[in-house]
């Protein structure tokens, strides 16, 4: 499990939407981007991504995971005042407007799958764009959470509404993320509330887990694991998560810690396809 919004990288077709141009418009404020701020990602914003990484730091590998968006630090909105607040249960996926204090409306929503959770906490609306389209339907508003793209938006799929299945963004029906859209402001605070998503370093002699079952599903996508999905950190997933860092110019030291976990789920995203936010 990782806390991550989809990770944006270059693919065919290339990947686009609202989140895609809030990096382009970020890289361009800090003097790494000098295209159109489209919402494609082409090379040209694969480049500035890399160049962007390697001058913070960071592996330039051009793929926006936690660790860039919270280095491109995308600016934040002031919490716009109380007349609106938003709830988002994602243990019953529904959300809740309330007006001057008063519940307005609720609506069903679709949250992070276990793997891909969404936030908890205290949120605002920092961004917003009309219509993006796509996976992201009729409305788009981004929330303040420093390691993604996290965002309340429609959707192409209104099957999956009710669900458990998004990278870690809240799905409306799109006439209900327009209704919402035309109604909130900027910084409307935004409460999500559930199970808190937590994470730990794994290593050899880790309690058994699912967490280390997930690591090793992912490694077997890879290729780099060939032992059982059992959740015990044996030699067997030593040995896989050694090579995976190995092969990604990690620190080959066989512990799953914040940057190996980053890198296993980017990669494993990369290797099923998976766009979706």
């Amino acid at each position: 499990m990782v806390i991550a919004s989809r990770f944006l990288r270059l693919t065919t077709p290339p990947m686009s939407g609202p989140d895609v141009m809030s990096v382009q418009r970020r890289l361009t404020v800090l003097g790494f981007y000098q295209g159109t701020s489209d919402g494609i990602y082409d090379q040209e914003t694969a480049n500035s991504v890399a160049a962007f990484q390697r001058a913070s730091g960071q592996p330039s590998d051009g793929i926006v995971g936690p660790h860039t968006w919270v280095a491109l630090g995308i600016g934040q909105v002031d919490w716009g005042g109380g007349r609106y607040h938003i709830v988002v249960d994602t243990e019953r996926n529904f959300l809740a407007l309330y007006t001057l204090g008063a519940l307005t409306v609720t609506y069903p929503v679709a949250t992070g799958k276990p793997s891909t959770p969404t936030p908890i906490g205290d949120w605002v609306i920092i961004e917003k764009e009309p219509n993006p389209g796509g996976p992201f339907g009729a409305a788009w508003m981004r929330l303040s959470v420093p390691n993604g793209g996290y965002a309340m938006h429609g959707n192409d799929d209104p099957t999956s509404i009710g669900q458990s299945v998004s990278h870690g963004c809240i799905r409306l029906a799109n006439a209900n993320a327009a209704t919402l859209y035309d109604t909130v402001p900027l910084g409307t605070l935004v409460t999500v509330t559930g199970q808190l998503a937590t994470t730990r370093l794994l290593y050899p002699g880790t309690t058994p887990g699912g967490d280390i079952a997930e690591v090793q599903e992912m490694l077997r996508v890879l290729g780099y694991y060939t032992g059982p999905t059992d959740g015990v950190y044996g030699t067997l997933t030593q040995s896989a998560v050694q090579a995976f860092q190995r092969a990604y110019q990690l620190t080959p030291d066989g512990v799953v810690g914040p940057q190996t976990i980053v890198a296993i789920q980017s990669r494993y995203d990369i290797a099923l396809g998976d766009v979706a936010p």
